[in-house]
């Protein structure tokens, strides 16, 4: 009984099956039920004993009275302890549920003195600091939810373990992870003559795009370039004033929110684009709805030459990397396991380990990965090329 899955037997109890309905009764005052079980197991081996007491004493005298003991230990010993409770140990419903019609019944004849010993038992436990009467919280954590998850084996599709780790870590994540950084924003500027905006609209790739005037920090709305069609459909002219009046009221959200967080937040603004501001105001970034299912279902596009854009794999096995290339990214499109909980970005990283701007040529490692910079502008590092060294080259590097 007490080897019962519980997750397991609450599931068939919902579904309806009697005798993990009645396990699940049994269980749920587990000191009344080992009480019943002692009960009936200590009233089994004494009765046992003093039968097996009587038959040696008038088989064998008092050779008998001594001898009764041990043998009836082997017995116990045997068929009544290792071989049963292995069995159960290892097929716990094969057994519990049958017992289960049993049990039910005996508890509701010997409840009274059930209910005595429990009483006296859990009194003392209280007098020792201790409260065992009601069934303890079962609640799984997140990292017992992930261990589940990972020994559910072809119970569940590797796809779908990897779906489901990645909604447990969305806590442990924030929109800054896995932002489009402020100097990588796609927008458009009012101040730019009206061909340049039609111009920059007919190359964009993005559905959305954020709308400034004079610099980037004064967004004037968002702009959903379906909009746009209404304009031409009704054969109006492309002015800025008809881009003002298509409009989005901006999205803003605080710099550091978890995404699970922000995905509700998307969910109860019904949108899907929001600016990224630190506690001045200042824009970091822009974060968007795709962005987060990508964290739980990987990386998805139409334009695959976009997606390999950062990150090409070279035929010795090294990989060309834009350096502003969110170590995510890389860890998830690599397999790698560059430290997330510090820089965000490949050139952060490399910077934070060298503590200079490097010129180009200059190679080192970091852990168990050689980099070479590539290219190098004023302020930082554009390109590297990296490759994961094996165990035994690590070992032979001076």
């Amino acid at each position: 009984m007490m080897s019962l899955n519980r997750y397991r037997l609450r599931h068939m109890a919902k579904e309806g099956r009697r005798s993990a309905i009645i396990s699940e009764k049994l269980l749920a005052r587990p000191d009344r039920l080992i009480g019943l079980i002692l009960l009936g197991n200590n009233l089994v081996n004494i009765l046992a004993a003093t039968i097996a007491t009587l038959i040696g004493m008038r088989l064998l005298g008092d050779i008998g009275v001594a001898l009764a003991p041990f043998v009836l230990v082997g017995v116990f010993l045997i068929f009544a302890e290792v071989m049963p409770k292995t069995v159960a140990a290892f097929s716990p419903e094969t057994i519990a549920f049958p017992a289960s019609y049993i049990l039910a019944p005996l508890l509701k004849i010997a409840y009274p003195a059930v209910w005595i010993v429990n009483w006296i038992a859990n009194s003392l436990l209280k007098l020792c600091g201790g409260n065992f009467a009601e069934q303890g919280n079962t609640s799984l954590s997140r990292d017992e939810l992930r261990t589940i998850v990972h020994e559910a084996g072809t119970l569940i599709p590797k796809r779908h373990q990897s779906m489901l780790i990645n909604i447990l870590e969305l806590e442990n994540i924030t929109v800054d992870d896995i932002m489009v950084p402020r100097n990588e924003i796609t927008a458009i500027d009012l101040d730019d003559s009206i061909n340049d905006i039609i111009e920059h609209i007919n190359h964009c790739q993005h559905s959305r795009l954020p709308v400034y005037q004079t610099n980037i920090d004064n967004i004037v709305g968002i702009i959903h370039l379906s909009r746009i069609t209404r304009i031409t459909t009704n054969k109006r002219e492309l002015t800025k004033d008809a881009i003002k009046d298509i409009l989005i009221d901006s999205y803003f959200v605080p710099k550091g929110t978890p995404l699970h967080t922000q995905m509700m937040n998307f969910q109860r603004k019904k949108c899907r684009f929001g600016i990224v501001v630190d506690e001045y105001g200042v824009i970091q970034g822009l974060v968007t709805l795709e962005d987060i299912l990508e964290e739980i279902i990987g990386e998805f596009t139409t334009d695959m030459q976009a997606y390999n854009l950062d990150i090409q794999v070279q035929e010795d096995g090294s990989c060309l990397i834009d350096c502003s290339a969110h170590l995510r990214v890389i860890n998830r499109q690599l397999q790698w396991n560059f430290p997330t909980d510090g820089p965000k970005t490949l050139n952060g990283l490399l910077l934070e380990h060298l503590e200079f701007i490097p010129e180009s040529g200059t190679t080192f490692k970091i852990d168990n990965y050689l980099v070479e910079i590539t290219h190098v502008t004023e302020n930082a590092i554009k390109m590297a090329r990296l490759k994961l060294l094996e165990p035994d080259t690590e070992n032979k590097s001076p």
